[in-house]
């Protein structure tokens, strides 16, 4: 057991800083990991690095293991795949996901950790909780047999989204994005792929992921009547501005929010959120979510890299975060 850890703090908007932190004692229900591999949801951190956090919305968008308040210093994150080094037997030597910051070690309950399953190597396990977003979005508006889908904006969220459409059988997924190159993604994951002013109407659903007012527009604009939009992105304190002239009030258009801190009305009398956490973990044996993977960087790099993900100088899907050789981690089974 590690009485010490080093965590990655955000000092004050904009500069980030490596911590030393001290692990209390665990408890009999507690377990001890050591973080193998961890990811950056470049959404929703690049808001907190950037100091976006509204005041009435501080409470509603803490991490689950949060330390500090918004906006700085605070400690937030929430994909951290790590090995249990103490803990309940069932638990001890399992690689497990947690919703965690990113700390080289950290004491949590038991239950506050899900198993990684056998065929879900470490690397892409962390995808974990955005796939779980993806889980809970699709409850609240799920696709029906045969539908025309499309999906705006191509980050990590969205791919993710797209892919778990596109199992649904007979529909039709189009991931729509301004970036052309995001087309390589679209085909690994086996959607199509469209630039906005390309992307065919008459959509019975859209999912809008691009946290811009233009594709929140364009969203609607591709609706077929009664047709909804589900806005899964977060825009901080940012202004929204969206014209509601058009086609919106006589084709009986739908725009509805979607938010991942609770289990989607449809399956919450019947799904925990670690029952919804397993579900992702198992979804993530398809090899497909592998192109989401775009990027990675050593843990104590992370104040020099934290910046240049938000400014986008450094370019990415999801960007995996080491706290060893990758051979060492690699080595690390799913399971005991």
């Amino acid at each position: 057991m590690r009485g010490e850890a080093r965590a990655f703090w955000l000092r004050e908007p904009g500069v980030g800083e490596i911590r030393d932190v001290s692990l209390p004692p665990p408890g009999p229900e507690d377990v001890v990991v050591r973080t193998l591999r961890s990811a950056i949801s470049r959404g929703t951190e690049s808001l907190v690095f950037g100091g976006h956090v509204p005041v009435d919305q501080r409470s509603a968008m803490r991490a689950p293991f949060q330390d500090g308040e918004f906006p700085g210093p605070v400690k937030y994150g929430y994909l951290n795949v790590g090995l249990v080094e103490h803990g309940p037997d069932t638990l001890r030597g399992r690689n497990v996901f947690c919703l965690h910051p990113h700390q080289t070690a950290y004491v949590v309950p038991s239950s506050a950790v899900v198993p990684v399953p056998d065929g879900v190597p470490v690397a892409r396990a962390v995808l974990a909780g955005i796939v779980e977003t993806a889980v809970n979005a699709l409850w609240d508006a799920p696709p029906l047999v045969g539908d025309r889908v499309a999906v705006v904006g191509a980050g990590v969220l969205g791919c993710s989204v797209a892919r778990l459409a596109a199992r649904v059988p007979g529909t039709t997924v189009t991931l729509v994005d301004i970036d052309p190159s995001r087309a390589s993604v679209a085909a690994a994951l086996g959607v199509d792929f469209a630039l906005p002013q390309d992307a065919e109407g008459g959509c019975d659903l859209v999912v809008h992921t691009s946290a811009t007012s233009a594709g929140l527009q364009r969203s609607l604009e591709l609706l077929a009547p009664e047709g909804t939009v589900l806005e899964l992105s977060w825009y901080g304190d940012q202004p929204t501005t969206l014209s509601l002239g058009g086609s919106f009030h006589v084709g009986r258009l739908t725009l509805r929010g979607s938010q991942v801190g609770r289990v989607s009305p449809a399956r919450r009398d019947s799904r925990t959120t670690s029952q919804r956490l397993a579900l992702a973990l198992r979804l993530l044996r398809d090899v497909a979510f592998d192109s989401l993977l775009t990027g990675e960087s050593a843990f104590e790099s992370l104040p020099e890299v934290m910046p240049r993900l938000v400014s986008r100088e450094l370019p990415a899907l999801c960007h995996g975060v080491t706290y060893g050789p990758l051979d060492e981690e690699e080595e690390v089974p799913c399971s005991a």
